[in-house]
């Protein structure tokens, strides 16, 4: 970028409430999933996370750097490790 263009200043507000309410629902999704399978077999949930991340990180990689869906990919980010977090948690103490 040249140091007379005009560039857009970043939706900070707008984009941190995008992220939050993502990770919110992707926690909630990714969790009860995994949770369904943790209780056919503990492994078959850690396969299939695990498979299921592997699959989609590529596709959000390459779109982190787009102006509007970063904020989607750091949402779906965070509530997948908060839910990993949180089955981790149910395996070990549940």
């Amino acid at each position: 970028m040249n140091p007379g263009e005009y560039r857009d200043p970043t939706p900070w507000a707008s984009g941190i409430t995008v992220s939050v309410l993502v990770a919110l629902l992707t926690a909630a999704a990714v969790f009860s999933f995994g949770d369904a399978l943790a209780r056919v077999h503990p492994l078959l949930s850690i396969v299939v996370n695990l498979v299921a991340a592997g699959g989609a990180a590529p596709t959000a990689w390459r779109w982190r750097a787009a102006p509007v869906t970063r904020w989607v990919v750091a949402g779906i980010a965070a509530g997948v490790l908060l839910a990993w977090f949180a089955l981790f948690l149910g395996l070990v103490f549940g």
